[in-house]
């Protein structure tokens, strides 16, 4: 009887070691799921902070590159009027040196 209360004794001991044992697996799987969560979430932000500033960076140089195109479009448009007027007044000329045309 003593034999089978001590053996009763160590079972329930090492049901209760279990039970705590199992406890603190699953406590320690939630601690690795919700770290593993939080640093999901962080590289995410991460990534959407990266992308954030190369958008912010392509936009910047879109918004260069149409300004120099702005500009070359004025200055071939004032080119193209210099060229006419420069073309006019040799026109005339030409129509001053023959007259009768």
């Amino acid at each position: 009887m003593d034999e089978l209360n001590n053996s009763l004794v160590q079972y329930k001991t090492l049901e209760t070691t279990l039970q705590n044992t199992l406890v603190m697996a699953q406590s320690t799987a939630e601690e690795v799921k919700s770290v593993a969560k939080q640093r999901a979430h962080q590289i995410v932000e991460e990534a959407k902070s990266t992308a954030q500033k190369e958008l912010d960076q392509l936009n910047n140089k879109i918004t260069i590159k149409q300004k120099e195109f702005e500009d070359l479009q004025k200055q071939f448009d004032v080119y193209k009027a210099k060229m006419e007027s420069l073309l006019i007044a040799q026109l005339e000329l030409l129509k001053d040196v023959n007259p009768d045309k």
